[in-house]
């Protein structure tokens, strides 16, 4: 019976990570607001209307790192926003006011401590009255 159990919860903890889009990081959405350190209306493409997104991540296991989120444009980086990780559990965000004319995709990257990129995530920000023409 002890080893059904065990058995469970490994594959439960392989099954939960698994979904994760990295190892340690078990969210990380665009979103076009923050609330209660929770992404609000989360989304995967913008128009200019919006103005302004936020990129929220949340961290798991790295107690003590840091992690930065890279804002990309047109491979030009545009932002980088570092964060010190002071818990297991850490949620951060950060923001990009974008130009109405900064249509196309944008990259956040995140990265680790040492530079090395742990995830990217896209989205594609058009002007509202050419309904994302640029993707």
């Amino acid at each position: 019976m002890k080893r059904i159990v065990v058995l469970l919860l490994v594959f439960l903890t392989q099954s939960t990570i698994a979904a994760w889009p990295h190892k340690n990081i078990s969210q990380a959405v665009f979103a076009s607001a923050i609330a209660d350190r929770q992404p609000v209306e989360i989304i995967t493409e913008a128009d200019d209307s919006l103005g302004k997104i936020y990129f929220f991540t949340n961290i798991r296991h790295l107690t003590g790192d840091s992690i930065t989120h890279r804002w990309i444009y047109k491979d030009k980086i545009k932002a980088e926003v570092s964060f010190d990780i002071k818990g297991d559990r850490w949620r951060v965000w950060s923001s990009k006011n974008i130009w109405h004319t900064w249509t196309g995709k944008w990259r956040v990257e995140v990265l680790d401590q040492h530079r090395k990129i742990l995830l990217v995530k896209t989205i594609n920000f058009g002007r509202k009255d050419e309904k994302y023409k640029n993707k």
